[in-house]
């Protein structure tokens, strides 16, 4: 609901068990994805994570394809049917065995069942790396609600189960960003699933947070333009609330309507895919950030703009809500609550409730960060096969 809550107590962050740059640097992390770093919140993941175990001293080296200028490198790239702002890239083997041979990993992560995730799979194996799976995303839930996923058919599905369950059994461990996705890899196979946190670009943690300005004059959406987000109910609050300032960031299915909808309402601006070196003055130039999601096994949009010090609302359908020590920062929806309802109940708080749920924002991003960057050298380094307690006390 939409009320201030208490400020958290804060979980220990620095115990005896961190481990420092002195190990840090015995670590040597291949991450081979199908996920560009800079086209979905699964490429983003794998870079925020790689910024930071770079920064406490381990060599880290991903492999995944690029995209730049309008054009996708690293493979034969394939559109996927009805979106044309993805592709699906065939890599060359052989180009991913030279580049996991030459830093000769102790850990190798694969976060996808893509052709880059299997072959990386493979050679884990073959030279004897500790393999551990990120599970991001429920292609089945997908499918229920978007019609061009439904093009792949029964083949696409069925290639998505099998690697998963392929991936999943020769996995080391499965780490997954919510409860419920590890109950899908659970179902699907997993013999070790866990909770993995999400780790927040660097300059978002390091940055001064610009402070809350008097009154919520500007909303933002930055994500994937696609069904699942839920973006009517954005267009829909624009309509409703013409006093406040709508922007909409990101690329998808639904970009064309999105920018048809921003030519016929005043208040709502489409400023198309942003680079991530875009998101921190998008968020902020914002008052609030919204992600009304359908289905969203995480939400690290919404934790980047927490770490900013931005209030954040969220469905609850965000997986982010699971985690005790964030949900205290956010404001959640009510069931089947039009976003311009939720937002009329957040511009009718006091001032200084605001900044106070800010200020805990802000502090649980940046505890949840230190967290996760322990428990993933835990389990990189050492083979824990555990994973992160999201309940704090």
């Amino acid at each position: 609901m939409l009320t201030p809550s208490a400020p958290s107590r804060s979980a220990a962050t620095a115990g005896t068990d961190n481990i420092g740059p002195d190990e840090a640097r015995r670590l040597r992390v291949a991450i081979v994805s199908d996920a560009a770093p800079e086209r979905n919140g699964v490429g983003a993941y794998y870079s925020d994570l790689a910024e930071h175990l770079k920064g406490v001293g381990a060599r880290v080296e991903i492999t995944s394809p690029r995209f730049h200028a309008g054009n996708w490198y690293g493979g034969l790239a394939v559109p996927l049917p009805g979106d044309p702002t993805q592709r699906f890239l065939f890599p060359s083997p052989a180009l991913i065995r030279h580049r996991i041979e030459r830093i000769a990993p102790t850990a190798v992560i694969v976060p996808t069942p893509g052709p880059f995730g299997m072959v990386g799979m493979h050679y884990a194996k073959r030279f004897g790396a500790r393999l551990v799976v990120g599970f991001h995303t429920h292609f089945e839930r997908l499918t229920e609600l978007n019609n061009h996923w439904r093009l792949f058919g029964m083949a696409a599905q069925t290639y998505l189960t099998t690697c998963n369950r392929k991936l999943f059994h020769e996995a080391d461990l499965v780490l997954a960003n919510s409860p419920e996705m590890i109950d899908v890899a659970r179902r699907m196979g997993a013999r070790n699933p866990g909770l993995m946190g999400t780790p927040i670009p660097k300059h978002f943690l390091d940055a001064p947070a610009r402070p809350l300005r008097p009154g919520i004059g500007k909303v933002l959406f930055a994500g994937r333009l696609a069904p699942e987000k839920n973006l009517g109910t954005v267009v829909d609050a624009a309509a409703a609330l013409p006093a406040l300032e709508f922007v909409i960031a990101g690329d998808g299915p639904l970009r064309g309507w999105i920018e048809a909808q921003a030519a016929r309402l005043p208040n709502l601006t489409y400023v198309g895919w942003a680079k991530r070196r875009r998101i921190l003055p998008l968020i902020d130039d914002a008052d609030v950030l919204v992600l009304p999601s359908r289905v969203e096994s995480f939400g690290t949009i919404a934790l980047e703009a927490m770490a900013r010090g931005r209030l954040v609302v969220v469905s609850a359908a965000c997986g982010i809500l699971s985690w005790d020590l964030l949900s205290r920062g956010l404001f959640q929806m009510r069931s089947d609550e039009p976003l311009s309802a939720a937002l009329g109940r957040l511009c009718a708080l006091d001032h200084a409730l605001l900044e106070r749920k800010a200020e805990i924002a802000r502090t649980a991003a940046h505890e949840l960060n230190e967290r996760n960057l322990q428990h993933w050298l835990r389990v990189l380094l050492h083979g824990e096969l555990r994973g992160l307690d999201q309940h704090t006390a």
